[in-house]
C-alpha cells in the first residue's frame, strides 16, 4: 500500500479524556493521578489539593472530567460543584469520597446538584485488592463517562430520530452521555407484552439511577399501592441505606433496605443494600427476601442480575422488569430470564439516559418490549398493571 493511500484509509486516535484530580490527601492524589496517567486514553492535567484551586486553574485550563473529593479544607467539594459546572456546564464530575453517612448524603445531594457520579474510596487498611477494585472502579468510570466534549456534540448532534417527543425538556440532573456510535448498532427487535398484570416490579440502575428512580418512583400512583417494587442501585454500604430514605420521602411509600428473610409484601419498596446481593425465595408459599455475601457478579455487588433471575421462580410471567441508565451489562441476564419466564421488560431509552449501558444491552439483546424516555415509563407501567399490552 503507498504512503497516499495508507493516508486515505488511516483513521487519526481519539483524543484522550482529559482528567483533573483534587483532593487534600496527598497520597490519594498521588495514587489517581498516576492510575489515571497510566491508561493511553486518559491524561491528567491538573492535581490539585483544594476546591478553590479548581475553581481558580478552570477559568484558564481545560478539563473534561473532574474527580473531586468531598472533604477538603478552604472549599468543600459539594460547595465547589456548582461553581465548577459554572465555569464548565459540560464538564463531568464524579465525587469521591469515605463510606460514611454524612458522605452519602454530601454525595446524594451532589447527584442532584449534577455530578455525573459518586465512587467510595476504599478505607484504610483494606489491603491491595480494594485499592485494585478501586482503580479498576475509577478508571471505567472516567472512561465511560467522560466523554470529551467535541464527541459528546457530534453525539447530541446526530440523535436518531424518534427518541422522545418533539419538543420535550430534558429532566434536570446529570447530562445524559451516548457511549456508543449510532452507525454500529443493529436494529432494534421488540418482544411482545404480557397482557395480564404484573404482580410485582423490578428496577435495576447504575450510573445516573439515583436521579432516574427520584423521578420514576413518584409518578408511579396507585401501581406503588398494589405491588411490591425491588430496586436494585449499583452503590456502596451506607450510601443505599441513605438511598432508600430519600425515595421512601420523594415517593411517599415505606422504602428500606430489604432484611434477609423478611416477607415481600405490596405497597412497599425494597433497596438491594450495598455490598450484599438481594434475590428472592419462596417460604410457606410466598416471597421472601434473600441476602447473601457472594462475590461481585458483572463487577457489581449488588448485582441486578440475582435479583431478576431468582424473580422468576416466583412471580414468572406476572413480572415487570425496568432497566434504567448505567454503566455495562448487568441486567441482560436477568433480563433474559424474565422474558423466557413470559414477563415483561422496559428499558429506559438512550437518549435520557447518563450511559445507555445497561439499557442498550439489554436491548441489543432483545428482550425488550419498550425502550422509553424516562418520562413516559411510569405511564407505562399503569397501563401494564391495568392490564393493557406495551
Amino acid at each position: 500500500m503507498s504512503a497516499v493511500s495508507a493516508s486515505v484509509h488511516s483513521v487519526p486516535a481519539p483524543d484522550p479524556i482529559r482528567v483533573m484530580v483534587v483532593d487534600d490527601s496527598v497520597v490519594a492524589r498521588g495514587l489517581m493521578a498516576r492510575w489515571i496517567a497510566d491508561e493511553p486514553d486518559l491524561e491528567i492535567v491538573a492535581s490539585l489539593r483544594t476546591g478553590r484551586q479548581a475553581v481558580d486553574w478552570l477559568a484558564q485550563g481545560d478539563a473534561d472530567v473532574a474527580v473531586l473529593d468531598v472533604d477538603m479544607p478552604e472549599l468543600d467539594g459539594l460547595s465547589a460543584l456548582p461553581l465548577l459546572l459554572a465555569r464548565k456546564p459540560d464538564l463531568v464530575v464524579i465525587m469521591a469520597s469515605t463510606l460514611t453517612r454524612r458522605n452519602a448524603e454530601i454525595g446524594l445531594k451532589a447527584l442532584s446538584l449534577g455530578a455525573a457520579d459518586c465512587i467510595a474510596k476504599p478505607e484504610a487498611g483494606r489491603g491491595a485488592a480494594a485499592a485494585a477494585a478501586f482503580r479498576r472502579e475509577l478508571v471505567e468510570k472516567i472512561r465511560h463517562i467522560g466523554l470529551r466534549r467535541g464527541r459528546l456534540r457530534r453525539t447530541r448532534a446526530r440523535v436518531m430520530p424518534g427518541r422522545g417527543r418533539p419538543g420535550s425538556e430534558r429532566m434536570p440532573g446529570p447530562r445524559p452521555i451516548s457511549i456508543r456510535d449510532h452507525e454500529s448498532r443493529a436494529p432494534v427487535v421488540l418482544r411482545p407484552a404480557v397482557a395480564r398484570p404484573p404482580r410485582v416490579l423490578l428496577i435495576g440502575a447504575s450510573t445516573g439511577g439515583p436521579h432516574a428512580l427520584m423521578s420514576l418512583l413518584p409518578q408511579l400512583g396507585g401501581v406503588a399501592d398494589r405491588v411490591p417494587i425491588l430496586v436494585v442501585q449499583h452503590m456502596p454500604p451506607t450510601f443505599t441505606t441513605i438511598l432508600a430514605e430519600h425515595i421512601q420521602r420523594a415517593s411517599g411509600r415505606p422504602a428500606r433496605e430489604g432484611v434477609d428473610g423478611e416477607a415481600i409484601v405490596s405497597g412497599t419498596i425494597y433497596v438491594a443494600p450495598g455490598g450484599r446481593h438481594m434475590r428472592v425465595a419462596m417460604r410457606g408459599g410466598r416471597p421472601i427476601i434473600r441476602l447473601d455475601d457472594g462475590p461481585p457478579i458483572n463487577f457489581c455487588k449488588p448485582a441486578v442480575d440475582p435479583l431478576f433471575e431468582s424473580a422468576c421462580a416466583a412471580w414468572g410471567a406476572r413480572a415487570l422488569a425496568i432497566i434504567l441508565t448505567g454503566m455495562g451489562s448487568d441486567g441482560t441476564r436477568g433480563a433474559r430470564a424474565i422474558a423466557a419466564a413470559g414477563g415483561t421488560v422496559i428499558a429506559q431509552d438512550e437518549a435520557t439516559s447518563v450511559v445507555w449501558g445497561m439499557p442498550g444491552s439489554a436491548v441489543q439483546a432483545g428482550v425488550c418490549s419498550a425502550v422509553l424516555p424516562l418520562d413516559q415509563i411510569a405511564p407505562e407501567i399503569a397501563r401494564a398493571f391495568s392490564g393493557d399490552a406495551l
